[in-house]
């Protein structure tokens, strides 16, 4: 009895199923981020990076600079002259009026459009796509190749049709759900795919380990699959997100262009007004546009990177 307790306090303590999907992980990511690494790929990272970060500078310096200096040169002359000031701001944010640009309504429709359109489609993408990859049932590679296949249908064939049910139908045309609705239909083939890949690649001997240990589909589902899954979840949440953020088509078509509505890419573009009217507004109006966006990327940056290198790789 001492023997047998002994070889098993001796014994090498087994890795857990999270530790071998992590090492796993950690060891394609590796493999990956040295195939990447060379002075050429770190130039063409540094070229693209700076060609990508020029227009975004050159608004920053527009939006606090005076309207004559706007029209009169290029906003490069604040290296030879610099001057700023914040009226544009102050105009865009502070200044009331049926011709002020009102721009903290409109904002707060983005987030209330935005936030939930990004997370429907991720909820009901990552279900189908545990579905598919880890359910078997009759027809689910037809129907998997069909979604596929939804993506190729251009966005404008399915406004009109989808309008007149949102109207006739629903009654719901002109409100926030015909939004979400809208824009959860149109981002759901591309989530489904990306996540099917993602979620496929889960080592089986994971998911076979939790079935011998008497889980079921929704216990593997909230347990494994979405915890190792939250780098690719994060990566599609960023993309949905931003796509759903600068839209102005959609949002336009379902919300009826009404300020209680509208995002505030409407309201950009109506801000210059005719004939170019104020249009040293565009520029401050358009950098705060850009806070939002820049916050959520930055915040889930890292949970990004991980989720282009996970799945590039097998083995």
């Amino acid at each position: 009895m001492t023997t047998d307790v002994t070889a098993a306090a001796d014994a090498p303590e087994q890795p857990t199923t999270r530790a071998i999907a992590t090492a796993a992980g950690g060891g394609k990511a590796r493999r990956v981020k040295e195939r990447l690494t060379s002075p050429w790929a770190t130039f063409a990272a540094i070229l693209i990076a700076t060609l990508w970060t020029i227009p975004t500078f050159g608004l920053l310096v527009s939006s606090f600079r005076t309207p004559e200096e706007i029209r009169s040169n290029g906003w490069w002359n604040i290296f030879v002259s610099p001057s700023f000031t914040l009226e544009n701001y102050a105009d865009v944010l502070t200044v009331q009026g049926a011709s002020s640009a009102n721009l903290g309504s409109y904002f707060v429709n983005s987030l209330v459009i935005a936030i939930p359109a990004a997370l429907f489609p991720i909820i009901i993408a990552t279900m189908a796509a545990y579905a598919f990859a880890w359910i078997k049932f009759r027809g689910s590679g037809a129907i998997f190749v069909l979604i596929f296949a939804l993506q190729i249908v251009p966005l404008q064939m399915a406004l009109i049709p989808l309008l007149q049910i949102f109207s006739e139908v629903l009654g719901i045309s002109g409100t926030f759900p015909a939004v979400w609705i809208a824009h959860t239909i149109f981002g759901l083939p591309l989530c489904i795919f990306l996540l099917h890949n993602f979620i496929s690649e889960i080592p089986g001997e994971v998911i076979e380990a939790a079935r011998v240990d008497g889980a079921n589909h929704t216990q593997i589902f909230f347990r494994i699959v979405i915890p190792l899954s939250l780098p690719a979840l994060a990566s599609i949440g960023i993309f949905q997100f931003l796509w759903v953020w600068n839209d102005l088509l959609v949002a336009l078509v379902f919300s009826g262009g009404t300020a209680d509505v509208a995002p505030l890419t409407q309201r950009l573009a109506e801000l210059v007004g005719n004939f170019g009217r104020n249009q040293e507004r565009l520029p401050a109006a358009a950098f705060i546009s850009l806070v939002v966006p820049l916050i959520v990327f930055f915040s889930l940056q890292r949970y990004f990177v991980r989720g282009l290198l996970a799945g590039s790789t097998k083995g």
